[in-house]
């Protein structure tokens, strides 16, 4: 559901500042609602994002990396972009301590497809910084309410090192549950690293995860997604069955300014979520990952 005023942003308090990576570039703000009225009317699903604002500064679309079941507050994860001529709305937010007030403007944009993955298995593939609204789908799905609508979960999440791992808690929450299949690789491991390493197309590969009614939601750098797509196709995964987010053309989020079109659709009002079916469709070439 969108804010009755689409401009207007709706004012959030800081309450917990998480440094998730570390090189201290990416961090995890949990924001509460300073107006019960905006708490309650806020109903989102995974996949789903939200205009950050700082004032004075400007806005940036961001993705949830909270579930909808986690009440009481919204989390989202966001990386301080630029080095040379650092992200003005980034680099704001990771100066900003505990207690401070922002605005939020959503939220935007369509979810991860919930019914659409209900009854089936579950195969999700992130890379580094690009787990955020996977999380979410993840910690939605794993809820006591909902877990027993999903077939079999699988998520297979890699990173260039393991200090750039994010949500390294819940990670290790999940290896331990008996009720999803949880694998976690670097490129190159340190001294202290005790787990896989390997490119995340290779442990796909290696993993080789059944097509039969299952669905693979994809998310991460543009070259771990082009390595990753031939490994799905070669399992056996059609392309509607194969899911990833444009969330990173976003602009405005609803869909006036026209920055984001793919073919004849903008990503912030009828994506972020495709599939590869539609995105073939959308824009041809896509057709290569045949």
């Amino acid at each position: 559901m969108i804010n009755k005023n689409p401009y207007i942003p709706i004012p959030m308090k800081v309450i917990k500042i998480i440094d998730e990576v570390d090189t201290r570039d990416i961090k995890t703000f949990r924001l509460s609602f300073l107006n019960k009225e905006d708490e309650a009317s806020f109903k989102y699903l995974p996949g789903q994002f939200a205009e950050l604002s700082i004032y004075g500064k400007g806005e940036s679309p961001i993705g949830i990396a909270s579930s909808p079941t986690e009440k009481g507050y919204i989390e989202f994860t966001v990386m301080r972009m630029g080095t040379v001529v650092p992200g003005t709305v980034t680099s704001a937010l990771h100066d900003l301590d505990e207690g401070a007030q922002i605005g939020i403007r959503g939220p935007l944009g369509n979810s991860w497809p919930i019914e659409f993955l209900e009854k089936k298995n579950v195969v999700v593939v992130g890379g580094g910084f690009a787990f955020t609204t996977l999380r979410s789908l993840v910690n939605y799905i794993l809820h006591e309410d909902n877990r027993k609508r999903f077939g079999e979960i699988t998520v297979i999440y890699g990173a260039r090192n393991p200090g750039l791992l994010l949500y390294k808690n819940e990670l290790a929450a999940w290896q331990k549950r008996s009720d999803i299949k949880t694998i976690i690789t670097v490129d190159k491991g340190d001294e202290s690293w005790q787990g896989r390493e390997g490119f995340v197309p290779a442990v796909c590969k290696e993993i080789a995860p059944s097509p039969q009614n299952a669905v693979t939601v994809i998310c991460g750098p543009p070259v771990m997604i082009r390595f990753t797509l031939p490994v799905f196709f070669e399992l056996g995964f059609s392309k509607e069955n194969i899911l990833t987010s444009l969330e990173m053309r976003m602009k405005c989020g609803i869909g006036k300014c026209g920055r984001c079109n793919v073919g004849y659709k903008y990503v912030c009002s009828d994506g972020p979520v495709f599939s590869l079916a539609d995105l073939e469709e959308l824009l041809r070439d896509f057709a290569t990952y045949k």
